[in-house]
């Protein structure tokens, strides 16, 4: 019975080694997606991928004006009022009673936290409303330009 077991593993170990020495026929990926139209290509296939560095403001009572520059802006922290200007590749908002207000958002919001208000002018950005789901209210609307 033990020979009969060895016998059978060896048989299969044959069997398979040239199926992981032969060489591998992955897809190769296609040319980035191209817009004409915004002169942007992205390998993701998302035009206007995030590409630049994300921008975190951290703190309480923070009054300030930023450039998204096609990135994520992350807020943490209480009473802070933010305006981003141009686009937002994401917005994520973590603390209390914080508002953003943001020219343009492309891929999704994210609010923690409760009393958090995040409006935006364009866009139409996956919401996600983490303390909606604890019991929690925040504000998350798309407003006129």
């Amino acid at each position: 019975m033990m020979w009969t077991a060895l016998a059978r593993s060896l048989v299969a170990s044959a069997a398979a080694l040239p199926l992981l020495l032969a060489p591998s026929a992955q897809a190769q990926p296609e040319d980035p997606f191209c817009n004409a139209v915004l002169r942007e290509c992205a390998k993701s296939g998302v035009v206007g991928a995030h590409r630049g560095q994300d921008t975190t403001i951290t703190g309480i009572g923070i009054n300030q004006t930023i450039d998204c520059k096609n990135s994520t802006l992350l807020v943490n922290g209480a009473n802070n009022r933010i305006t981003a200007l141009g686009t937002c590749w994401a917005v994520t908002v973590q603390g209390n009673s914080n508002v953003v207000v943001a020219d343009n958002v492309i891929n999704d919001v994210t609010v923690y936290g409760f009393d958090q208000v995040v409006l935006y002018k364009n866009g139409s950005p996956a919401v996600w409303d983490r303390g909606r789901e604890l019991g929690m209210t925040n504000r998350i609307d798309r407003v006129p330009a």
